[in-house]
């Protein structure tokens, strides 16, 4: 169980050729017990984006602040904070900052997709 607020929790630095400027906060997972469940914030500074990459578990986002793009399954969707998407199982995706402020999104998979 917690009750919290996200500037309590530490952020870990996303390091790979493929993504930059990005910073990720597990809000909830297994360990305050929801099991098979991870939930966490994205953010990704000015000109940061995540990977372009598939995995075999689906996703769901929410936009916190900021304005960015979603590369689905070779379309690529506006953000802004209140947008929200559903990234299948198998399909090809990256979220880019395309703002001068952060991109901020909680994003939600099951535990075997959190790394």
């Amino acid at each position: 169980m917690i009750v919290s607020h996200k500037r309590n929790v530490n952020g870990t630095k996303l390091e790979s050729p493929e993504v930059k400027n990005a910073l990720m906060k597990v809000l909830i997972s297994p360990k305050e017990g929801w099991e098979g469940h991870v939930m966490r914030i994205i953010e990704l500074e000015e000109g940061g984006y995540s990977p372009r990459h598939t995995h075999p578990w689906p996703h769901i986002n929410y936009i916190i602040s900021g304005k960015g793009i979603l590369h689905l399954d070779g379309e690529d969707n506006e953000l802004e904070a209140g947008s929200f998407a559903y990234v299948p199982a198998g399909k090809l995706h990256q979220f880019k900052n395309n703002g001068s402020e952060k991109f901020e999104f909680i994003c939600i998979v099951p535990e075997e997709g959190h790394k």
